[in-house]
């Protein structure tokens, strides 16, 4: 049985790669009888870095390709944690994944193209290894009506059905510029077409991350 992350570049790289957390988290992993897909997102440095792509005239697409190179950067860091279990090389398409994850335990890939968020990868690569779930890992500790972080009065969600999930984010995109949702739209329409069943955690909270990865009840958020 595979089990595919979608591992917050937050989590990984705050601003400097937290080795002390990525050590941690993949002690958890590897205790557990499955097989991983983790897809590493870019973080703060991936936005500073196509920030300044924009700042010298660079188009949204530059910008992205620059931020797809540190989602990579971030997913070979994490891969050289995990040492002998993972795949050296990172791979850059799903086709080159699926191979990969046929010969090691833990498959770990960054971003793929330009306008595809890593969070829209991890629900690709669930399907292309036809996983049985799919855990997004951020700071934030599941699904809320509003950014948590902005709005104390934004209502947690323990568990949501796909359209409702859609809707939601689709809301979402219309909002004020900065506004971050925990799972794109295009995710979310991944996870729906699929029936994948989905679940939102805080990625520093092991006890909810191991809980979600068995399909376990926990504190933060399951979409199915």
């Amino acid at each position: 049985m595979t089990i595919v992350l979608s591992m917050g570049g937050s989590l990984v790289n705050p601003g400097a790669p937290d080795e002390a957390y990525v050590t941690s988290i993949v002690k958890v992993l590897r205790r557990m009888p499955y097989r991983f897909g983790i897809v590493v997102g870019g973080g703060k440095a991936a936005r500073i870095i196509a920030d300044r792509i924009r700042a010298k005239g660079g188009s949204e697409f530059e910008a992205d390709e620059a931020a797809i190179e540190q989602t990579r950067e971030n997913a070979a860091f994490v891969a050289k944690i995990i040492g002998n279990e993972a795949n050296r090389k990172i791979p850059v398409d799903f086709s080159e994944a699926r191979e990969m994850a046929k010969k090691n335990r833990f498959l770990v890939m960054g971003g793929t193209i330009p306008g595809i968020t890593t969070d829209s990868d991890a629900v690709l690569l669930a399907e292309c290894l036809k996983a049985a779930r799919v855990l997004n890992l951020s700071n934030i500790d599941g699904v809320y009506s509003d950014n948590p972080i902005r709005n104390e009065n934004a209502k947690k969600y323990s568990k949501m059905g796909y359209e409702q999930m859609i809707d939601l984010a689709g809301k979402n995109d219309m909002r004020t510029a900065g506004t971050h949702f925990v799972f794109d739209f295009l995710a979310c329409k991944l996870i729906a077409r699929s029936k994948i069943e989905a679940h939102f955690v805080h990625g520093k909270n092991l006890l909810d991350v191991r809980k979600a990865v068995d399909g376990k009840p926990h504190g933060g958020t399951v979409v199915k």
